[in-house]
């Protein structure tokens, strides 16, 4: 599987914004989805993964309540949607892809084995 995010761009704080992964190949409906995000100077960050079936997912505390992610695997692509953006938020996000086993506990140190480039996202205040 072959992955490629879209949809950042500049958003005023309190907006929202959607992003896109796409990913190549048959097999997309078995790996479990997942986004991460590097802001300037900081470590990567998990941001939010989802099952492979798309039944069940899981976020990080700073996200969770204003993003969701979803998964059309009919489409091979995976959503992240990110309401109530805060300057905070500023980074470039990934989506990666990964087979192993997912439920809530191992998603939080699942390092995937499969990434996309980066897709920037910039709040401004």
């Amino acid at each position: 599987v072959q992955l490629q995010a879209s949809g950042g761009g500049s958003v005023q704080a309190g907006g929202s914004l959607r992003l896109s992964c796409v990913g190549s190949g048959r097999t997309f409906k078995d790996y479990g989805m997942y986004w991460f995000r590097q802001a300037p100077g900081k470590e990567r960050e998990f941001v939010a993964s989802i099952s492979a079936g798309g039944r069940s997912a899981w976020y990080g505390d700073s996200v969770r309540g204003r993003f969701a992610v979803s998964r059309d695997n009919a489409k091979n692509t995976v959503y992240l949607e990110m309401d109530n953006l805060i300057p905070e938020d500023t980074a470039v996000y990934f989506c990666a892809a990964d087979q192993s086993k997912w439920d809530t506990v191992t998603v939080r140190t699942t390092t995937p084995k499969l990434w996309g480039q980066g897709t920037e996202v910039t709040v401004s205040s």
